[in-house]
């Protein structure tokens, strides 16, 4: 029997005030890799494997990009953190220094506040505390999206510069939820975010992404699962590799230059260095 083969998905967390990041890459099934990401030199680290998955859009980075927040699932339901859990670590590992656990996917996740300030969607149980971060209640959250990734991935855009808007664009109806980032030159980038009817090889929530120039034309680009402005730079994911491109004028970019191709990785079992 045939069996399809599709690219690795990858997810960013970029620090809001450093060059760092943390690269999330799902694939082949139930395995996941964790990578640094040093936007100056563009180099890529590995930092530790989970043989399970790990809900990109319920993560987040500290500012200063030296922790960060995630929720993970490996399914042993009679384990200690219940089969799910959300847990703080030093970048690029998965090695807890706070960690929660619990038994469902409906909840769970956090975001950054500040760089010792966590918003957290709770777990049934805190199972480590490190005595590092404190609770709080952000205000960049005006909006209630429910449970689930959303919960926390749509409030993450919105603090860093995403907009909620229409989902009408020039007279054309888009379905999905729309969040828009004003670029130099007049550019938008429009960020189209799924929870149905997912291409093959994507997962339930998905997104796809728009460019539009001052003129109001807009370019398409459906294999675009990530993509953000930072450094000056359009940043942008397709097809398991990472690109970059600049705003020349209010009409024309550069070529696409690729920054990384996240394809040969392989599973290996790394201890933190902590």
């Amino acid at each position: 029997m045939d069996t399809k083969s599709f690219p690795p998905r990858v997810h960013i967390l970029l620090a809001r005030d450093s060059p760092h990041a943390v690269v999330i890459r799902r694939g082949p099934a139930k395995k996941t890799c964790i990578l640094g990401w040093d936007r100056r030199r563009h180099t890529f680290t590995v930092g530790q494997w989970l043989k399970g998955r790990i809900y990109e859009r319920r993560c987040d980075i500290s500012p200063v990009g030296s922790h960060w927040i995630y929720f993970a699932m490996n399914g042993k339901w009679d384990s200690e953190t219940g089969g799910c859990w959300t847990a703080i670590a030093r970048t690029p590992y998965l090695k807890a220094l706070d960690l929660a656990g619990q038994s469902s996917t409906y909840y769970g996740g956090g975001l950054f506040i500040d760089n010792r300030t966590i918003w957290e969607m709770g777990g049934d149980k805190y199972l480590q505390r490190s005595g590092l971060f404190q609770q709080g209640d952000p205000d960049f959250i005006t909006r209630y999206y429910g449970t689930g990734c959303p919960s926390v991935y749509y409030p993450r855009l919105e603090r860093d510069g995403w907009n909620l808007r229409s989902t009408t664009i020039n007279d054309k109806k888009y379905s999905g939820v729309l969040f828009e980032k004003e670029l130099p030159a007049d550019w938008k980038l429009i960020k189209v975010s799924h929870a149905s009817d997912s291409p093959e090889g994507q997962g339930v929530y998905w997104d796809e992404h728009l460019l539009m120039r001052k003129d109001g034309t807009i370019d398409t680009f459906s294999n675009w699962e990530w993509a953000e402005w930072a450094d000056e730079m359009i940043y942008y994911v397709a097809v398991g590799r990472l690109f970059q491109m600049q705003i020349i004028n209010d009409s024309q970019l550069s070529e696409p230059v690729c920054l990384h191709d996240f394809h040969p990785y392989q599973f290996e079992a790394k201890p933190a260095p902590y």
